[in-house]
């Protein structure tokens, strides 16, 4: 097999979560080549190269309004290498984590609308707080951590007192690695990186406010996931007829059989949320497993 084609076949098989992480590397890759190359050459366009004005979101709503792909493109687009390093592996941490009990598509759809809520709380901060009225003009954001904030507040809104090992510390409850995570955010709103902060802080909200409304019965990120099913059905095109003899189901039983499993999948998750994953029956770790990868 050639090499081209194992790259090929790698990223064919790789889930959500890899995928996510993938983009990110290849986009921040990219760009320092080209960068490192324009040096070499002391190419004369190394002065213009200047990514960040069309993938980071800006603070300016002007600007905004003729860049509105950056709401999306800017938790792609690192340029510091430590930024993206230590991005990329809190985010491979917390999203085992949360793949493993709420599957790849509520992954991709928080990963996503978390980063977008980030962006707007950036934007509406810098555009009424007076501290930030002498720079929202040439002000913008970029980096996953909004994205993967929303990720981390979301998988300790659930799982509130998993714990996982910390260098240096040992166990430590998600819910309190939240806590830490928010309060710092919080004092350093008016510092040197104020915009990034916010926009974390819009992550953590819109993470958990996804997970306490999941709970009830109500996802939030429904018509993001349909979206994007509807995309990929374009681009996939239409699969070949197949002749099937199995009874389709109805409209009424499929949304039955669907509430019976939301229903049974939030017992679960309730059940764990009090007394751990540990308690849970094989036959309640099958269930959400299958769940988790069906959805």
């Amino acid at each position: 097999m050639k090499f081209s084609d194992n790259i090929r076949n790698q990223v064919r098989t790789a889930d959500t979560l890899q995928r996510i992480i993938l983009v990110n590397v290849l986009v921040y890759l990219g760009f320092a080549l080209i960068r490192a190359f324009m040096k070499l050459f002391m190419s004369s366009m190394d002065a213009y190269f200047i990514p960040s004005q069309w993938l980071a979101v800006p603070a300016s709503v002007p600007a905004l309004i003729f860049k509105p792909w950056t709401l999306v493109t800017y938790m792609f687009y690192h340029e510091d290498f430590f930024h993206i390093l230590f991005n990329m592996l809190w985010l491979f941490w917390m999203g085992k984590i949360f793949q493993e009990y709420l599957g790849n598509k509520k992954l991709l759809s928080t990963y996503i609308l978390g980063g977008i809520s980030g962006a707007l709380l950036y934007i509406i901060a810098y555009n009424v707080f007076p501290l930030f009225s002498e720079t929202v003009g040439y002000s913008f954001a970029l980096g996953a951590s909004a994205g993967v904030l929303a990720i981390t507040i979301a998988t300790a809104t659930l799982l509130p007192d998993y714990r996982i090992t910390i260098m240096f510390i040992g166990p430590v409850a998600l819910k309190y690695i939240a806590i830490v995570s928010v309060f710092l955010d919080l004092i350093s709103v008016s510092g040197s990186n104020a915009g990034g902060h916010i926009a974390h802080l819009g992550g953590a909200l819109f993470g958990f406010i996804y997970v306490k409304q999941l709970k009830q019965g109500r996802d939030l990120a429904l018509w993001f996931n349909n979206f994007i099913d509807r995309l990929a059905t374009i681009f996939k095109g239409r699969s070949k007829m197949k002749v099937s003899y199995k009874r389709a189901k109805g409209d009424d039983e499929y949304i039955s059989a669907k509430k019976v499993n939301q229903e049974r999948t939030d017992e679960i998750l309730d059940k764990i949320s009090k007394s751990g994953y540990g308690s849970l029956t094989n036959e309640e770790r099958d269930f959400l497993f299958k769940t988790s990868r069906d959805s």
